[in-house]
């Protein structure tokens, strides 16, 4: 659960921002002097912490150094009064997130602690390359055996320790912010702040004066000149989510800075200096964004000192097991749950799914079969209506591909071009399945159906295999022992 600890010598503070938060699940501490505050902070290491500016006769800002020093990466917000807006500012500075005025505004106070409590969670919370660990021991680790994202882990590894800047490019739910994190906490830069920003999530004015900054007075509302997320980061990294929907204008003041370190906040004509490396990320075709004039390609030659395209879910079923057990130990400690399998039946549907939400709706799959499962075991009975409709519809078109191809590898170019012809929809999809078909067929029939040995040869683990044929309807001689029965039982649960 998220912790905040609100340091304030007036009480009645303490108390109004303890109410805001009542009914969420934020727990929030106070403290009156900075004493109180150093030691709730170093006994309960709170992911944000709300400073007042000034504690009786002590400077909040020599309370923040303090701060900073028992955990350099520790974001706090400075709560401040109007003359002293001036000293909140030098604050960010010096790498303070943000600092709200007195009186307190409910609305904004909750927005702002809310987006500093997520950005602790990329911070404080370590992505870790899958080593074996029981997955209830770690709470954020790219899962996954087969070589797609084993490719993506030897990446970061490669790359995170460069100080260059990253392009992760990915479909949505493919877990762009894991590898952002992984990259930051592999990284020389892990003791300087991250920052987080969602480029797609603010308007094109309030994004430039985000990052950017602004001085007072640049626009209507802008009663107090304003850091932006370079100048905060300055030393550290910064995450650029949705990049592709970035505008023109903060496109090129983005480019001017990664080409000459400097820029000027909105509405002011002093040239700052920032060193912060990027890491950016988009579930868009930046190739197409390019040709259509909406995406600069000098920006993005800048951005991509190394690109990692990430892998559907689709693209990586062999993992899809060991990602669905991952959740069922994590949801299981969230929810209070103790369910203790996936069946082989509910594991073949999780696998024959097309996953277009990807990790995520995998995640969400889940979580909501663990809350309306009865029993120790995820039935297939308890998966979402979606994830059981779509294997009947599979099987059946497996059956219409059984009918058009025997084992006559010269038909699949003339049936892909009639498709085309016809007009038909996810000609690819069917070809690579009709291609799956006669490829498994087969080395099926050269080892006389032995699934082990047709494993072997193709590259593609038991479950795997054993899926594809289950689908495929194969009329293939089921020659799989007893003993392989049992072992591949004892893998699913």
């Amino acid at each position: 659960m998220p912790k905040l600890l609100v340091v304030d010598d007036e009480s009645s503070i303490r108390l109004s921002i303890k109410a805001v938060f009542s009914r969420t699940e934020v727990t929030v501490l106070g403290a009156e002097t900075a004493e109180e505050g150093m030691r709730l902070t170093m006994e309960h290491s709170p992911d944000v912490i709300l400073l007042d500016i000034k504690l009786g006769s002590t400077s909040g800002l020599d309370v923040f150094h303090e701060l900073r020093r028992i955990d350099p990466r520790c974001l706090v917000i400075f709560i401040t009064g109007f003359g002293t807006t001036d000293t909140a500012i030098e604050a960010m500075k010096l790498g303070a997130y943000d600092y709200l005025t007195k009186p307190l505004d409910a609305n904004q106070l909750k927005r702002v602690v809310d987006q500093a409590l997520a950005i602790s969670q990329l911070v404080h919370v370590p992505t870790l390359i899958d080593e074996g660990e029981r997955p209830e021991d770690k709470p954020d680790r790219l899962i996954g055996s087969g070589v797609a994202i084993q490719t993506v882990c030897k990446q970061i590894g490669r790359v995170a320790p460069q100080d260059i800047n990253v392009l992760i490019l990915g479909e949505s739910g493919t877990g762009k912010e894991l590898i952002a994190r992984a990259l930051y906490h592999h990284s020389r830069r892990s003791r300087a702040p991250l920052l987080a920003i969602n480029c797609a999530a603010i308007s094109e004015s309030l994004l430039e004066s985000e990052l950017f900054g602004h001085e007072r007075g640049a626009f209507t509302g802008a009663e107090h000149r304003r850091i932006g997320k370079f100048e905060q980061c300055h030393g550290g990294t910064l995450f650029l989510d949705e990049v592709g929907d970035m505008a023109p204008h903060t496109q090129a003041k983005i480019l001017r800075l990664l080409q000459e370190g400097c820029f000027e906040r909105v509405g002011g004509s002093e040239s700052l200096f920032a060193d912060v490396r990027i890491i950016a990320a988009t579930n868009q075709d930046l190739d197409s964004l390019i040709e259509q004039g909406r995406f600069r390609k000098d920006l993005y030659y800048r951005l991509s000192g190394v690109t990692i395209s990430l892998p559907s879910l689709r693209d990586r079923r062999d993992d899809i097991a060991e990602l669905a057990h991952y959740f069922l130990f994590r949801f299981n400690r969230q929810l209070g749950a103790s369910l203790q399998s996936i069946s082989p039946e509910a594991l073949e549907l999780l696998q024959a799914y097309s996953w277009p939400g990807n990790v995520r709706e995998l995640q969400n799959v889940i979580r909501q079969a663990i809350l309306v499962a009865a029993g120790p075991t995820i039935l297939p009975e308890f998966l979402p209506t979606d994830v059981q409709q779509y294997y009947a519809s599979q099987t059946e078109s497996d059956l219409d591909l059984a009918t058009i191809f025997d084992s006559d590898w010269q038909s699949l170019p003339q049936s892909v071009k009639t498709w085309i012809a016809n007009g038909e929809s996810d000609v690819y999809g069917r070809a690579r399945e009709a291609f799956d078909r006669l490829i498994i067929h087969e080395a099926m029939q050269q080892v006389d159906g032995n699934r082990s040995q047709a494993g072997k040869i193709l590259g593609l683990s038991h479950v795997t295999l054993r899926a594809k044929l289950r689908n495929m309807k194969t009329p293939c001689d089921d020659v799989t022992s007893q003993e392989e029965d049992k072992s591949s039982q004892a893998h699913y649960d």
